[in-house]
């Protein structure tokens, strides 16, 4: 059943709901070829399957592997909709599904305790023509109530600290401390490393 969250309806990733997810991540010029999979990969693809591909092959490519992810249940995420229309997501798993954090550099100098269960939040994506909305704040409110009914835990995120920075995808301190989480460590110039328990 889809919940409803102000004027907008989430639903989990499924194999229901992929053709929702890629008409999301399939609008043109929105995404690149992300299909969130980057931190699904414990590290970077090798370079000998990466060099001289496009855009549009890469895009192929994440595509493919997100998808054979979800097929296996090991890809978990939050779909909005505004009026039917998948219009945001927000990516969360446990920790071994999005290894790529714990390969950097970054994240092995916290040198944080090893948690039983350890969740993360990882990305947002919003059409562009509801951004400012508090989309990605839905999004993330609907991701909490999965995690707590998936028998919750440590949760992490790493918000920008700063308008304007890269790594937006991230979301925002602010949205993250409503939602109780609290500030652990800086992480690198723009981030921060927050948690929170359920």
């Amino acid at each position: 059943m889809p919940s409803r969250v102000s004027s907008f309806e989430t639903r989990e990733l499924s194999k229901k709901t992929w053709g929702d997810f890629e008409r999301l991540f399939g609008k043109p010029g929105e995404w690149g070829a992300c299909w969130c999979a980057y931190y699904q990969r414990p590290g970077p693809l090798p370079k000998t399957e990466t060099a001289g591909l496009t855009i549009e092959q890469k895009a192929v490519r994440n595509r493919r592997d997100k998808k054979a992810l979800v097929e296996k249940g090991c890809a978990h995420g939050i779909l909005v909709y505004s009026k039917k229309e998948p219009v945001g997501w927000c990516q969360y798993g446990l920790r071994d599904e999005l290894p790529r954090i714990d390969a950097g550099r970054k994240y092995r100098a916290l040198r944080l305790g090893n948690e039983a269960r350890l969740w993360r939040i990882t990305c947002f994506c919003v059409d562009k023509k509801y951004r400012k909305m508090k989309v990605a704040g839905v999004g993330l409110s609907a991701a909490l109530e999965s995690i707590r009914k998936k028998g919750g835990g440590t949760i992490e995120a790493f918000p920008v600290t700063r308008k304007g920075a890269l790594a937006a995808w991230f979301g925002t301190v602010s949205m993250f401390r409503e939602q109780g989480f609290e500030v652990v460590a800086p992480f690198g110039k723009s981030n921060v490393l927050m948690r929170r328990k359920l």
